[in-house]
């Protein structure tokens, strides 16, 4: 049998506790599958005397991560740290000193992709990331290899566990957004500031990378939009139970010739689609292949096992070598094209919910359906409660339209803000049908 492969981890977490219970519980299992032992030689933390969640061997620990540049039988570095600045400073001076690199870092890539990559070919070492997208789901294995006789032309995704429990507690309990992150947050599900979850940063970070893998298009997060769902309403959710919709926070990427559209927001997905039916913290990759079609990938998104999963399966294939081969050929965050560029969402054609917050009076409706009908925008049906007789209080009045471009319907509802009968900001999501 080959000689062991020395593995480092810098950080011991969630994910990190996760990788070393499965390097001590199951070195048989592995080392059958790997062709070599996982053989853990430091473990570098803040705090050697901190209390962890598992046993970690003291003689492992340390705070001095300059030993595992130094250690010439370290050939893998596992970042499990999280950030960005201590987190890129670490794994360029990993790659630097000859070692590879597993990380479950999905901002680091996001942001700094292209500098790593180049960082790690001219190393000629291999960076390996199974864990920084949807935990446990293999999906990034899934693109660059299972499905690497495709051209990808579309993915939707739920990819923020944390978003999709509220969103499901909200739809299923009736309960309001607020009680749902609490809930979250008690369960674990949430971190005590929730906003990159919820405004749906995790998402786009998340959604660069299934890009670039997919399309070779090289997005920073802040140019990807998004919008979280800390203004989703009970009565949104109401509505679009009535109408045999759910509402999810989906991660997108559409194709139109040699463009790519990406966005992360809420939106409106039948019922009877496989992605609606993903509750409480589960992520889902649905991806569209010219050859293979419709694929959907599911499982737990995040998570100590889950992830230490993906980590360790990295591990296994950098020992048989796979990885090596694969990194090399896909030329990840190269400055090679392939022919896609990224598109402004504006140009995307969709369907649309419409709610608008409506003074009963004669004319308020021909006025929003006259603002529709200048951008070229029609009803494809209108559901409108009766107001009790005499009520001169705003009712609300949801329209679905036909489809149309996303710029040309905020345009439309830009116009229908102003009208005098609206009394509340209009709220839309887009409709997948």
């Amino acid at each position: 049998m080959a000689d062991a492969l020395g593995i480092a981890l810098v950080g011991c977490g969630t994910v990190g506790s996760g990788v070393v219970k499965l390097l001590r519980e199951q070195p048989e299992r592995l080392t059958r599958r790997a062709g070599r032992v996982l053989e853990l030689r430091r473990v570098v933390v803040q705090d050697k005397l901190k209390l962890r969640s598992v046993e970690v061997p003291l003689h492992l620990l340390t705070d001095d991560f300059q030993t595992v540049l130094t250690d010439p039988q370290i050939e893998v570095v596992c970042e499990l740290m999280g950030g960005t600045t201590t987190a890129k400073a670490r794994v360029l001076a990993a790659l630097a000193a000859g070692k590879h690199v597993v990380t479950a870092n999905k901002a680091l890539l996001a942001d700094a992709g292209p500098e790593i990559f180049e960082a790690a070919r001219n190393a000629n070492r291999t960076i390996c990331f199974e864990a920084a997208v949807a935990g446990g789901v293999p999906i990034i294995r899934a693109l660059a290899e299972s499905l690497a006789a495709n051209q990808v032309t579309a993915i939707q995704a739920i990819l923020n566990g944390t978003s999709n429990f509220i969103l499901t507690a909200m739809a299923e309990r009736g309960i309001p957004y607020s009680d749902a992150l609490a809930e979250a947050q008690r369960l674990g599900f949430a971190e005590a500031d929730p906003t990159l979850d919820v405004d749906g940063s995790d998402a786009a970070h998340k959604l660069a990378i299934l890009a670039q893998i997919a399309f070779g298009v090289a997005a920073k997060p802040h140019e990807i939009e998004r919008v979280g769902i800390e203004h989703v309403e009970a009565i949104d959710i109401r509505f679009a139970t009535e109408l045999g919709y759910a509402i999810k926070l989906l991660a997108e990427a559409w194709v139109a010739g040699g463009h790519v559209a990406l966005h992360v927001a809420p939106v409106m997905v039948r019922k009877t689609d496989m992605l609606a039916q993903v509750r409480g913290s589960f992520n889902a990759i649905q991806l569209v292949g010219d050859v293979v079609g419709e694929t959907l990938f599911q499982g737990p998104g995040a998570g100590m096992m889950p992830t230490a999963s993906s980590v360790v399966a990295d591990l296994i294939d950098l020992a048989v070598g796979r990885a090596q081969k694969t990194f090399e050929v896909a030329k990840l965050w190269s400055k090679e094209t392939r022919g896609f560029s990224i598109e402004p969402s504006e140009k995307v054609r969709s369907r649309f919910y419409l709610r608008l917050m409506v003074i009963d009076q004669p004319g308020s409706l021909a006025d929003v359906c006259h603002a529709l009908a200048e951008q070229g925008i029609s009803i494809s049906s209108l559901v409108q409660h009766e107001a009790p007789e005499g009520n001169s209080l705003a009712v609300p009045l949801v329209i679905m339209t036909h489809y149309a471009e996303t710029g040309k319907f905020r345009a439309a509802v830009i116009a229908i803000d102003r009208l005098p009968a609206i009394r509340e900001p209009a709220v839309s999501y887009s409709v997948d049908d």
